[in-house]
């Protein structure tokens, strides 16, 4: 990590995976807070809509690496 959090990349990481790697992180974030609030989000699962308690949903998140 750089300064203030900001990731840096590798030169030749296109912008795609840069923009990604930044909603990854927000979803995650999304997740943790509401998890510690003892909040659901509602998530689509194989084409059915379910209200998920963010905590059992944090599990399934892949964590934040650069």
């Amino acid at each position: 990590m750089a300064i203030n959090n900001i990731p840096t990349f590798p030169s030749n990481t296109s912008f795609s995976k840069k923009v990604l790697f930044g909603v990854q992180k927000a979803l995650r974030k999304l997740a943790e807070e509401t998890a510690a609030k003892g909040g659901s989000l509602v998530v689509k699962i194989d084409g059915e809509i379910k209200d998920v308690p963010a905590k059992e949903l944090l599990k399934t998140l892949p964590k934040q690496d650069v």
